[in-house]
């Protein structure tokens, strides 16, 4: 990954999760944080998930902007650590966005509560 990280990157997301790959893969006494985060196990990724939201949430409620954007991108990063446990590109986030593209928010929530308790 360049060190520049002005220029643009045609999906920055997929880019950053290829590394996140790379660091799954490092081998004993190869120090990285993404490596430390799997050593750690899924526990601690889900962790992190929830502190980088509740992180985002508390700079929502203080109105700046770039703390927002800020506590945002540590949380998209922590997402993508997970999706990079479950080897599940972005792309597969980018589909599902798709699918439920033009339909209501409202409907997409029923038609998944159908759908889970016909289940059980």
């Amino acid at each position: 990954m360049s060190s520049d990280n002005t220029s643009p990157h045609p999906d920055i997301l997929e880019a950053v999760y290829q590394i996140i790959l790379e660091r799954k893969q490092l081998g004993p006494g190869e120090k990285s944080y993404v490596k430390s985060l799997y050593d750690k196990g899924l526990d601690k990724i889900l962790a992190k998930i929830g502190e980088e939201a509740t992180e985002t949430a508390v700079a929502g409620k203080g109105g700046n902007p770039d703390e927002v954007v800020y506590e945002a991108a540590d949380l998209i990063f922590h997402l993508l650590v997970l999706l990079g446990y479950y080897e599940l590109p972005p792309e597969t986030i980018y589909a599902e966005l798709r699918r439920r593209f033009g339909v209501s928010g409202i409907d997409e929530k029923a038609s998944r509560q159908l759908s889970e308790g016909s289940d059980s």
